[in-house]
């Protein structure tokens, strides 16, 4: 009669669980990541609402071009430029030439902020912003830390809020821009 594991069989037992344990944990650890970034990006809804909130005051009350109003009220949020900060899509692309940004900037929150201007608004659509949470850490990619918004002469958007969310869905996954991410997170959409 036998009693117990043989010390074979017990190290066969811990090489499977350590080998169960490497794929597992970063997946886990990524979901943890994107999850932190995620919930930063929602944070950033508010603080948002509140740079419009001032820029509208200001416009009010001593109706200036909506250009330096804007980024009066933004350097507010600024503490210094960053240089050699690239992003890519979530697909691992370049973006097009409308979510490439010339001048970085980092924010108060180390987060990094870039914005573009139109010279004359499309449908009251002003300009485009990107926002990213985690700062110049990695992976500066457009749905994983990297999100956006567009410019209205009253509000920040983010980017595909009018979008169906199956459109949204799938750009979210690793075969598209991560653009949508902007807003996809936002409504409770899933990370893959």
């Amino acid at each position: 009669m036998r009693r117990g594991f043989t010390l074979v069989e017990v190290s066969i037992l811990l090489v499977i669980f350590l080998i169960v344990a490497l794929l597992v944990a970063p997946m886990s650890l990524d979901d943890t990541v994107q999850a932190k970034n995620t919930s930063r990006w929602r944070n950033v809804q508010t603080d948002f609402e509140n740079v419009f909130y001032s820029i509208n005051t200001q416009k009010k009350e001593d109706n200036t071009d909506f250009a330096e109003i804007f980024a009066s009220v933004l350097n507010n949020e600024i503490k210094a430029d960053t240089e050699n900060y690239k992003i890519t899509f979530l697909n691992g692309t370049y973006p097009n030439a409308t979510y490439r940004f010339n001048d970085y900037k980092v924010t108060q929150a180390n987060s990094v902020l870039a914005y573009k201007l139109y010279n004359s608004p499309v449908n009251d659509l002003r300009g485009v912003m990107m926002y990213d949470v985690n700062g110049t850490t990695g992976p500066n990619k457009w749905g994983k830390d990297v999100f956006g918004y567009n410019i209205f002469s009253d509000r920040f958007e983010p980017f595909c809020k009018n979008d169906s969310v199956s459109f949204q869905t799938q750009d979210c996954s690793k075969n598209g821009t991560g653009l949508c991410c902007s807003n996809y997170y936002l409504i409770g959409g899933s990370f893959d």
